[in-house]
């Protein structure tokens, strides 16, 4: 969220940034809503202090007087009444255009529509070269026995599966080599909850636009987390931060949950885009500065990029464009791994600078070091999700006798097993 002040004094670059992240929002709405909304304000604040007058005035005016100032004091009263359901009503539509704003993106963001319009920024590996017809990860999981698709789509919908036997083991094994990558870098290990209230969607950005991707459960006024993000940024809701325990890293593991509302027919085949999958994310609270900032996301970023290495998959690195980076996102880098059966690099990590948006819709501070409170900036970034990068692991390395060649780092977490092979 932005501060209004600076929306009002910055109105050109904000109907920038709303053109260009093409967010839906009315700026002109937005502002002559914060007018009347402080217009009413004021006299509704000046009919209180005057009612307050009235009352302190009565007894001791004379019975001359007095009648007149118990007429306006009913008079002010029945203003004060009519006044405070339209500043009611005018807040709340105030607020609810504020959370639609958009950040500023940074300025080396290219602007665009499309992920045709993100910027290449590195490729690391380069794919594999196969000297027989590979299989796509769907026969590979299916001669395995990893994945059982029929019967949890009778009883759980389409895009539900079961990782099964080595699927599963094989599963753990990546998410305990993110997480020991990550706690050997000095991030704190997180098992949040992920049935949240709304405003901890609301706080980090996910509300109101992308309320139609989260799972609700109604009975208790509850929703299911797409990312554990939401929480990790929610445990400090409401609370003020030490400048000098700045910055805050987290690994957040969690189940993760979306509707996927609008992927209606697209990326059908096997578990690319399925509704629950597991992940691990960094989310990190730094001081309000972007140099520091900057740094703070060029670190998330390496991580995803060593534990990719680690897996020995190639990968490529985008800038994203404007049309592809989120509301509060000032900066994103998406990382695609190379998937053979598509035939193409694929997004299996992103990583997002969000300034203090989402410190400020979550009520957020820190004390600065002049003694005044600001709002910490807060970052975030994928290390792993499963079981979209089983996709990638399970194509690049399988072999022409349909065994599975497993990375070395990933040997200790498997068993000790090197090699996968069919029954």
């Amino acid at each position: 969220m932005l501060d209004i002040a600076f929306i009002r004094h910055n109105t050109d670059a904000v109907r920038e940034a709303i053109k260009n992240k093409r967010a839906d929002v009315d700026l002109d709405a937005l502002l002559a809503a914060d007018k009347e909304r402080r217009e009413l304000l004021q006299e509704l604040e000046g009919k209180r202090a005057r009612k307050n007058e009235i009352a302190q005035a009565i007894p001791k005016a004379t019975k001359e007087d007095r009648p007149g100032l118990i007429e306006e004091g009913k008079a002010a009263k029945t203003a004060i009444e009519e006044l405070e359901p339209k500043l009611a009503e005018i807040v709340s539509r105030f607020e609810d255009l504020m959370l639609r704003v958009p950040s500023l993106p940074r300025p080396e963001v290219p602007v665009g529509v499309g992920e045709d319009d993100n910027v290449e920024v590195k490729k690391v590996g380069s794919p594999r070269a196969f000297d027989f017809e590979p299989k796509d990860h769907v026969a590979l999981m299916d001669a395995f026995g990893m994945v059982a698709w029929d019967g949890p789509r009778k009883f759980a919908g389409e895009r539900s599966y079961a990782l099964v036997g080595l699927g599963a083991l094989l599963e753990r094994a990546v998410l305990n080599l993110a997480i020991d990558t990550l706690v050997d870098r000095g991030l704190t290990l997180v098992t949040p909850p992920v049935m949240v209230r709304e405003r901890a969607l609301v706080g980090t950005g996910f509300f109101p636009v992308g309320k139609a991707e989260a799972y609700a459960i109604t009975a208790d006024d509850l929703f299911l987390v797409g990312t554990s993000e939401v929480p990790l940024v929610s445990l400090h809701c409401d609370t003020t931060l030490d400048l000098a325990k700045l910055p805050v890293r987290y690994a957040g593991l969690s189940p993760c949950f979306r509707r996927e509302a609008g992927a209606h027919g697209k990326d059908t085949r096997g578990l690319y885009r399925v509704h629950q999958f597991t992940k691990v994310e960094q989310v990190v609270f730094c001081a309000p500065d972007e140099k520091v900032a900057e740094e703070e996301h060029y670190k998330l970023l390496g991580n995803a990029e060593a534990i990719l290495e680690k897996l020995e998959i190639p990968y490529r690195v985008a800038l994203a464009c404007t049309g592809e980076i989120g509301l509060g996102q000032t900066r994103k880098h998406e990382v695609e791994s190379w998937m053979p059966g598509r035939n193409a690099y694929s997004e299996t990590h992103s990583c997002s600078t969000l300034g203090d948006f989402q410190a400020r819709r979550s009520n957020i501070r820190v004390r600065l070091a002049d003694g005044t409170l600001g709002y910490p900036y807060t970052l975030n970034n994928t290390a792993i999700a499963s079981p979209r990068i089983l996709i990638a692991l399970l194509e690049n390395h399988q072999n022409a006798d349909g065994s599975i060649t497993l990375p070395k780092a990933l040997v200790p977490y498997m068993r000790g097993m090197e090699k996968l092979t069919p029954a």
